[in-house]
Parts: C-alpha cells; structure tokens; sequence
C-alpha cells in the first residue's frame, strides 16, 4: 500500500491555485480556510468543487451551509493564505474567530464574505455533498463569478510560488 508521505511528496508536484473558502455558521459567524483541493467541476450546470479535512473547522460549517463563497488568491496575497491556513492558529498564527479582523470583505447574494482584493471570486449554492476518505468533497453550483487581471498565487511542493515573466 502507498504511504501517505510518498502519496504526499508525488501529488506535491502538481502545481495548484490557491483558495479561500467562506462560509457563515447557524449563528451567523464567518470562516474562512486556505484551500488548494478546490477544481471546476461542470461547465453545464457550473459546478466547482472543494475538499475539506474532517478535521478543520470549516467541515462543520459546510455541512450546514446552503452557501460559500471561493476566492482565488493573486501573486501578493501569500499572507492571507496564511492567515486563513487551518494549521496556523497551532503555529502562533492566526486563530479562527479572528481571522476576519482587518481583512477587507462585502457580503455576497447568499450572505457569505466576498474577500476584497482577490484575483477572483464565486459564490456559490451547496449542490451536494460527498465524504471520501477523511474529507468531505462540497460540491457548488456557482450563482455568480468575478474575475480580475492579476497573477496568480500558487502551490508546489510544500510552498508558495508565482508565475514568472
């Protein structure tokens, strides 16, 4: 059987977009998390999809949600990655609750934060939901989309790159 740090090392090497994720719980709070598990599901319906450790915070939320929001992170925004990256708060970063604090947001249609500033965005319907492994797969039907001429942030293998040229 593979083990996860061979699994881990060999799937490090696909290049990858980098995500926030949004969604409010039943009592009307925000949360957010850094995800790269996120890829375009369907052109008709348009349908995406985001993986979530049943570990992390936002697996909770989402199995609640009827709605979520996902940003794509430009070049620049490599600290608000880290900012909303589920494994920070355990190394002196950023704990859940505050994560929103001085970050720039509107509300979308389905009362979720639309981060500002984001290479771009989509809001998003819950479709249907999926547990594979230790992750629930949230697949969305995107409502609206927004998108904006910047570079991309992106991961490979174990951390942050950026286009060049």
């Amino acid at each position: 059987m593979l083990g996860a740090d061979t699994f881990r090392s060999v799937i490090g090497r696909f290049a990858s977009g980098v995500t926030i994720v949004t969604a409010v719980d039943d009592a009307g709070t925000d949360h957010g998390m850094t995800a790269t598990a996120f890829a375009s599901l369907s052109l008709i319906p348009p349908l995406v999809l985001v993986c979530v450790d049943s570990a992390a915070t936002m697996h909770g939320v989402l199995e609640r949600a009827t709605h979520f929001a996902v940003g794509f992170l430009a070049s620049g925004q490599e600290e608000l990655s880290r900012r909303f990256g589920s494994g920070e708060a355990h190394r002196g970063g950023i704990p859940e609750p505050e994560r929103f604090d001085g970050v720039g947001y509107s509300r979308g249609v389905g009362g979720v934060a639309i981060l500002n500033d984001v290479l771009a965005h989509i809001e998003c319907r819950v479709h249907d939901r999926h547990v594979a492994g230790d992750h629930m797969i949230v697949i969305g039907e995107v409502d609206s989309a927004v998108a904006h001429d910047e570079r991309p942030l992106l991961y490979y293998r174990g951390g942050y790159r950026q286009l060049g040229g």
